[in-house]
């Protein structure tokens, strides 16, 4: 059976447009945390389909893919790290949090001085996504940043941190054999081995 092609940007935009619009019935915050909040909402979605449904309010994240170029082959900066809600230590790319009104690439250069120590000289825009969609409406933006420059970290009080840099080669291995269980190092990793696949 041959496989399905993408649909073109024009068929997505029709697609979209035969359903009517998504009506909110009622919003009720039930949660306010530090970092998040949540909401119980009454929804009509565009299918017609009438539901409750509790989101995930998050104000986005930003997600820096670091590459050391010095030698033959790229390295990726990963960090190890106690991630409570695993309930284990995690290899990821560093990561954080963009404080409301917050530049998102201003965030990016932000979280990887604090976590790792490093700087680059150059920054580039990749992937955008949502890590799940079903219940949480954070977005993820992954940057990648090269001509990296080492320094001191400048991890928060409750942060500790390892920092190492690993060849490309390792980390697709990593995740072949489940080390990396990580989605946006998952994701940002396969995608920096596409770009790589697609100049050659």
């Amino acid at each position: 059976m041959p496989a399905r092609r993408a649909p073109s940007q024009n068929q997505a935009k029709k697609s979209s447009t035969r359903y009517p619009k998504l009506q909110v019935l009622s919003s009720e915050k039930a949660f306010q945390g530090w970092v998040f909040s949540v909401t119980s909402d009454r929804i009509i979605e565009p299918n017609g389909v009438e539901a409750r449904r509790d989101v995930v309010r998050h104000s986005g994240s930003v997600v820096i893919l670091a590459v050391d170029e010095s030698s033959e082959e790229p390295r990726i900066l990963l960090v190890r790290q106690y991630r409570y809600a695993a309930r284990d230590y995690l290899w990821e790319v560093p990561a954080g949090r963009i404080d409301p009104g917050e530049d998102p690439l201003k965030a990016a250069k932000r979280e990887l001085l604090e976590e790792t120590g490093y700087q680059a000289k150059s920054w580039q825009k990749g992937l955008f996504f949502y890590p799940s969609p079903g219940f949480m409406d954070e977005t993820m933006t992954v940057y990648l940043a090269r001509r990296l420059q080492a320094g001191e970290a400048q991890p928060e009080e409750d942060e500790k941190i390892e920092a190492d840099l690993v060849t490309l080669s390792t980390v697709l291995e990593m995740i072949s054999s489940g080390t990396i269980r990580d989605g946006k190092t998952i994701a940002s990793a396969l995608w920096l081995q596409a770009q790589r696949c697609r100049t050659k």
